[in-house]
């Protein structure tokens, strides 16, 4: 039986893809000590215990799947790294620019002392940094430089090699320089620091009454207005004005009026109030008599997901966008920025490709989506088009080439579907018109797009990856754990007394630039608050764009 499967897989090839996936993905989410491979080092891992079978898979496969990975990465990301470049965030520009040179110098530097050739010294840069995308890049470059077949081919296989043996020091070693030695170095209590920033940022301790409020709190319910009451006589606007409270119907004489901020309220109406379950118990209900009104109450509640496109809204904070009319009968529940959760505070700032979750009747959430962008509703359809030709574009004008100093250098086709993702992303965020790739989509692009990518370099790598660990197994760790360190901890410095950020955020930015998603995570476990991720987004949008292209940068360096 075991012969067969294997005579299988050797006659089938394309089927050990799907056998080295599914291995990393039971194998790659599992923790222990809190800490996991992840599915990528999980999924390169069973691809070279696959690869000991001899198998080996054509490379335009795994380029096609690779493209469409950086596609959508550049999408992911492209609202937010043009925005960034022309709105306020210089400190952070200039921040990330010089971290992201120390990720680049400091691994090469490494491999040069280590000896290693230009394949290790891509895995080493690509694994120390966690960027998985370089390795694309890098592996084109090689195979651009004019070697012999066998020669690239050595160099191609060794960066597998020099990615898994950094990458695991690489992921957990941020997680922990970040989120615990961090803090130590520079004497800051993280979670205090939150604290003061929240305060800082319009934050109170509890609920916030306004439009902070998560809709899970948030009620609907009936009350009769007494004709000796203070509400009589006042518009809608003028009742518990700074609170975000707000009469969504009006029963009057037997007939239901949709109420709006101008309604005034008569003798005798029977009004229906949204808002915190906090904020009707202690503000309106010591006012008022609530009564019993099924059909007042039966108005349709949606929760939904809302892009932003509209660049007036861009750069204003949660607390302005509250006092807009639009904000009228809307409470926010969540606010995300490149799949990362950031707080909601009155004071945090809104930017074009982030994606609110916002409940309320169904008049007042459509007209909010109208003056934020569009409502990321679940779709089935995507713009195959569009990306089919973003990819095909974007790669033709990477594929051309120029030499310099004697070597061809090129933004790779890679590069140039990074490049076109980047900039359908933002276009699709100023005009959503075109080019929709659905959130789940998306996912399904990056996620398999890189893993089949990977899968299919530990297969081809698989006979000489063993030998490859045998030679630089120790020595390429301990290089590792100095790239990963060393800029890191300049990072960190400089973050904090040259650039002035302020703690709660300075490890946020500093995670930004790397991309490393597991040390955001662990950094707002150890501060038990979201705000760290306020200095996440802008820095992640830089690093993850000139840390995959960098990976071209090191085979230069290293073959120079």
């Amino acid at each position: 039986m075991e012969g067969l499967f294997v005579a299988t897989l050797q006659k089938y090839p394309e089927l050990t893809i799907f056998l080295a996936l599914a291995i990393g993905f039971w194998i790659g989410p599992k923790k222990v000590a809190g800490f996991s491979l992840g599915t990528v080092t999980a999924t390169l891992l069973a691809a070279v215990v696959v690869g000991q079978l001899g198998i080996t898979i054509s490379g335009p496969i795994k380029s096609a799947f690779f493209l469409l990975f950086l596609f959508a990465v550049g999408y992911g990301v492209g609202p937010q790294f043009f925005m960034g470049l022309h709105k306020d965030g210089g400190r952070q520009i200039l921040f990330s620019v010089i971290v992201l040179a120390l990720c680049l110098i400091v691994p090469v530097a490494c491999a040069r002392f280590a000896g290693l050739n230009a394949g290790y010294a891509a895995g080493l840069y690509a694994g120390s940094q966690t960027i998985s995308a370089s390795i694309g890049v890098a592996t084109d470059q090689i195979m651009k430089l004019g070697l012999s077949p066998e020669q690239a081919r050595q160099l191609v296989d060794a960066i597998p090699v020099g990615y898994a043996v950094s990458y695991i020091f690489g992921t957990i070693g941020s997680a922990v320089l970040l989120a615990t030695i961090g803090p130590r170095l520079l004497g800051i209590d993280l979670a205090q620091a939150c604290i003061e920033y929240e305060r800082e940022m319009g934050g109170v301790t509890g609920v916030d009454p306004g439009f902070m409020s998560g809709y899970h709190e948030i009620e609907l319910r009936a009350y009769r207005a007494a004709p000796e009451g203070e509400f009589i006589g006042k518009a809608c606007k003028d009742i518990a004005p700074g609170l975000h409270i707000f009469i969504e119907r009006v029963r009057r004489n037997g007939q239901i009026i949709e109420a709006n901020a101008d309604t005034v309220i008569e003798a005798n109406d029977i009004v229906a109030v949204s808002g915190p379950h906090v904020l009707l118990v202690e503000q309106v209900e010591p006012h008022v008599v609530e009564v019993e009104d099924r059909a007042l109450l039966d108005t349709p509640v949606v929760s939904v997901d809302v892009f932003i496109t509209n660049k007036a809204v861009s750069g204003r904070t949660v607390r302005e966008l509250g006092q807009a009319p639009a904000a009228r009968g809307i409470y926010l529940a969540r606010i995300m920025r490149h799949l990362v959760e950031i707080p909601v505070l009155p004071e945090t700032r809104l930017s074009r490709g982030d994606v609110l979750t916002i409940t309320g009747s169904a008049r007042h959430v459509d007209a909010a989506v109208q003056a934020l962008g569009y409502a990321d509703r679940p779709v089935e359809s995507t713009d195959i088009m569009t990306v089919s030709m973003g990819i095909l574009v974007g790669s033709l004008i990477g594929a051309i080439s120029l030499t310099i100093g004697g070597l061809p250098v090129s933004l790779t086709t890679t590069g140039g579907a990074l490049l076109a993702g980047l900039v359908l992303g933002y276009l699709r965020a100023v005009h959503p018109t075109f080019g929709r790739i659905p959130g789940p989509a998306l996912f399904l692009m990056n996620t398999l797009g890189l893993n089949v990518f990977i899968a299919i370099v530990g297969i081809n790598a698989g006979p000489g990856f063993v030998r490859g660990l045998q030679e630089v197994g120790i020595s390429l760790f301990l290089w590792g754990v100095v790239s990963t360190s060393v800029p890191l901890l300049v990072a960190i410095y400089l973050g904090r007394y040259v650039f002035k950020f302020h703690p709660a955020i300075l490890f946020g930015v500093c995670a930004g630039v790397r991309t490393t998603t597991a040390a955001i995570g662990m950094i707002q476990e150890a501060a038990r608050s979201k705000v760290p991720a306020l200095g996440y987004g802008l820095p992640y949008a830089i690093g993850n764009t000139a840390l995959t292209i960098f990976g071209m940068f090191v085979v230069l360096m290293m073959s120079g």
